[in-house]
């Protein structure tokens, strides 16, 4: 397995294994890895393609008062995950390298951005479309692998690849979840082991509107008044917000129709969690 630590040393690499023949998966990531992770690169690699993983924790991305500097990193041990499943080659930038001095360009896909998880951290989904468009333009790969933990960052990231004609298929791979039901996250690191406890009323909120769509209730405000009362039994739990939106834009619901999804984001503690799930009626 290549570490490859500059964008020149990537383009190089990713132009030898196009003249063999070989298609590339993506998988961008922040690092820590999990199973969800490596349930991404396993995806790439079950496809046949020759698989590099982006290890980048994009500054571009965190708030003033976020946890950038704090966010949990495991160096050696990423590597040697990605070495045992296969991974062709992890790309490590620096920052200086992806955003260098008088870095003026960003992305923004509006009316995606700024609802949902972009209400509670401003010029987040600029940052991911920023650095996702770079890893697309260094990496040129064949098909990018996505997780659905991250509900709307997959929504926008298809939508910016929609809009500037890119041409990259984006797979999205059904969330991982621990034993009782939490989605596999790295910020379930700082949880203690009472706050770890809590976290779980994310799934079991959106599993109690699931059952209640299921039986036949369509209204919004009635789903997200049980959602929400649901959550607040939790003391532990913050609740930031719990929405149902349409999958093509993100638009609010007042009756369900369509493929839609039921997402919420919660702080625990330390840690900003988020869950989601995506139901058709």
């Amino acid at each position: 397995m290549e570490i490859l630590k500059t964008i020149r040393d990537t383009k190089s690499c990713i132009s030898e294994l196009k003249k063999q023949g070989q298609t590339i998966g993506l998988v961008p990531t922040m690092g820590y890895f999990h199973d969800g992770h490596l349930e991404l690169m396993r995806r790439s690699l079950e496809k046949g393609h020759a698989t590099i993983v982006s290890l980048f924790v994009n500054p571009a991305q965190f708030g003033p008062a976020e946890d950038f500097d704090s966010y949990p990193k495991n160096l050696q041990r990423d590597l040697d995950l990605a070495k045992e499943i296969g991974v062709k080659a992890v790309f490590m930038p620096t920052i200086n390298d992806m955003y260098p001095k008088g870095y003026k360009t960003y992305v923004e896909v509006e009316g995606l951005s700024n609802v949902l998880c972009g209400e509670h951290r401003p010029g987040h989904f600029r940052g991911v479309a920023t650095v996702v468009l770079k890893l697309f333009n260094i990496v040129k790969p064949d098909e990018a692998f996505f997780g659905q933990k991250d509900g709307q960052q997959v929504i926008i990231i298809k939508k910016m690849v929609q809009d500037l004609d890119l041409d990259i298929p984006i797979e999205v791979i059904p969330t991982v979840r621990e034993e009782d039901g939490v989605a596999m996250s790295s910020r379930n690191a700082y949880l203690s082991p009472v706050e770890r406890q809590a976290a779980p009323i994310l799934y079991q909120t959106l599993k109690l509107l699931e059952e209640m769509i299921l039986e036949g209730e369509r209204n919004v405000s009635l789903l997200l008044e049980a959602g929400k009362n649901n959550i607040l039994k939790e003391p532990l739990a913050d609740l930031q917000y719990i929405d149902i939106r349409s999958t093509d834009d993100l638009s609010p619901l007042e009756e369900l129709r369509g493929e839609f999804m039921i997402a919420t984001a919660v702080k625990v503690g330390p840690a900003r969690l988020i869950d989601n799930i995506v139901l058709r009626v």
